[in-house]
């Protein structure tokens, strides 16, 4: 593992196998197909694709919530990918999630001091039941609530406030990295703005590393250190954020970014991409986005583009087009 980096996935891969329907070879859903990636200490790593494309599987692959079919995750010097449920309940609390709905992360049952306080209890971050209350408070005033919020049920706040609370859960083990997996998705415009401030806070506040899972790079841009971008399964550009926001390589970053909306002043053309996005069953042959993509030739049909690093190693790009090529259809 690089000593560098807190998080470092290796040629990870989650298949999911179909439900045999008659005598062929069992099919086989390729939902993460050889994904490697690293989180630096601090620093935020933003997923990006479309629906369907593997962000949240590979997330979730990540914390280990669901087995991977191949490769490695290591976290802070430890191989998690595979390790027995008591050792990974020991670094368990070391790195956490946020989901997309925060309704159905909280339980209706359950006064928000205890679902607070449940994680202090379980990783013995605090001890006695007046040092929980009182770090539950904390906990409550750190997110913008107010510590009699503890008192209440998941249904009497509002969606933003809802998802506060889930931030406070993720926060109260301590851990070093958080997995937002579309935390802000399913909130409103202006709400969005106020838990990605809020996030950006927290993590200068106590040097967190995020793992931002996202479809909304208007959003990503406001939070973001590098971006990895994801099609069917693999990904196909990373690098720091504003030169893949600003000088995009691959062809299919340049119709993301060209499709996130402008604001007054600013024009740019609208890619539209023809086609449908293909089953991660059977992917294409060659590169994965060629039956979609405005610029392919005949070598993206049958060999797939290996990520290579352009101009510095911290931008890969997974695509057959010459640099110089990529360089003037961005500049033009």
């Amino acid at each position: 593992m690089s000593e560098s980096a807190l998080l470092e996935v290796i040629s990870l891969k989650k298949h999911f196998p179909r439900p045999r329907t008659g005598f062929g070879p069992r099919e086989v859903v390729k939902a993460v197909d050889d994904v490697s990636f690293t989180v630096a200490r601090g620093e935020t790593l933003s997923i990006v694709g479309e629906s369907g494309c593997g962000k949240s599987t590979l997330g979730r692959t990540v914390l280990g919530l669901t087995p991977p079919s191949a490769g490695a995750v290591w976290f802070d010097g430890w191989r998690v990918d595979g390790l027995a449920k008591p050792q990974l309940r020991r670094i368990r609390r070391h790195f956490q999630v946020i989901f997309q709905d925060p309704m159905a992360s909280l339980s209706p049952r359950m006064r928000i001091g205890d679902i607070l306080a449940e994680p202090l209890i379980n990783f013995g971050i605090v001890e006695g039941r007046k040092a929980v209350d009182a770090r539950v408070g904390e906990l409550l005033e750190m997110v913008g609530l107010p510590r009699e919020a503890s008192t209440r049920f998941a249904h009497e706040f509002s969606g933003g406030q809802r998802q506060r609370i889930c931030i406070a859960r993720a926060l109260a083990p301590e851990p070093s990295l958080i997995v937002c997996d579309e935390a802000v998705s399913a909130l409103d415009v202006s709400v969005k703005a106020q838990i990605v401030n809020l996030l950006a806070s927290l993590q200068d506040r106590l040097g967190l590393s995020l793992l931002f899972i996202s479809h909304d790079l208007a959003i990503v841009g406001y939070l973001t250190h590098r971006i990895a971008v994801m099609y069917l399964g693999v990904v196909v550009e990373i690098g720091d954020r504003d030169l893949v926001l600003d000088r995009p390589m691959h062809p299919y970053t340049r119709a993301l970014i060209s499709a996130v909306p402008k604001t007054r002043g600013e024009t740019s053309r609208r890619i539209v991409l023809a086609g449908d996005v293909p089953s991660p069953i059977n992917p294409p042959m060659g590169c994965r986005f060629h039956t979609r993509c405005p610029k392919a030739f005949d070598r993206c049909k049958v060999e797939e583009p290996k990520l290579r690093s352009v101009g510095t190693p911290r931008r890969l790009v997974a695509c057959h087009l010459g640099i110089s090529e990529q360089h003037a259809s961005t500049e033009g």
